[in-house]
């Protein structure tokens, strides 16, 4: 028995809106330290042969560091967090929080290792802000999954 056809307010269905599907590898989420997020540096076997290890772990470890700094607390986050009691947390309605702008230095890191080291060996990382920070997927470009029929 053959899966449902789910079909789109335009008609079209699923198959067909979608590109093409490709390999992917992905690195979890390192809970060793509690529940900071925090992502394993352990070398994904699908990975061999396709980027270097210390790029790799250059990569992870870069990462790991901008999330830590976006969940330390300081002065700074603590006096964040007052203000933003005091005004009924409007504030953010025309500033960023620390977090956030921890979150746009990791997209603007992982656009950058893109364009210099990834998408030259055919792999693509997505933002694990885009995956609720659970996982950080690498699409491996050069693997296309092939539809069974």
């Amino acid at each position: 028995m053959s899966p449902p056809t789910i079909r789109s307010s335009q008609g079209n269905t699923a198959s067909q809106t979608q590109g093409p599907q490709y390999a992917k590898v992905f690195v979890q989420r390192d809970y060793s330290d509690g529940t900071t997020v925090k992502f394993m540096t352990s070398f994904p076997q699908g990975l061999e042969n396709k980027i270097e290890r210390t790029v790799f772990e250059y990569t992870i470890n870069q990462l790991n560091t901008y999330f830590a700094e976006a969940e330390k607390a300081s002065c700074k986050t603590y006096c964040e967090g007052c203000f933003a009691c005091f005004t009924v947390y409007t504030m953010f309605l025309c500033a960023d929080t620390h977090y956030e702008k921890c979150l746009r230095k990791v997209g603007k890191f992982i656009v950058e290792q893109n364009e210099m080291v990834y998408l030259p060996r055919g792999l693509l990382l997505t933002n694990p802000a885009e995956r609720g920070l659970r996982i950080i997927e690498i699409t491996m470009l050069d693997q296309p999954i092939v539809a069974r029929t």
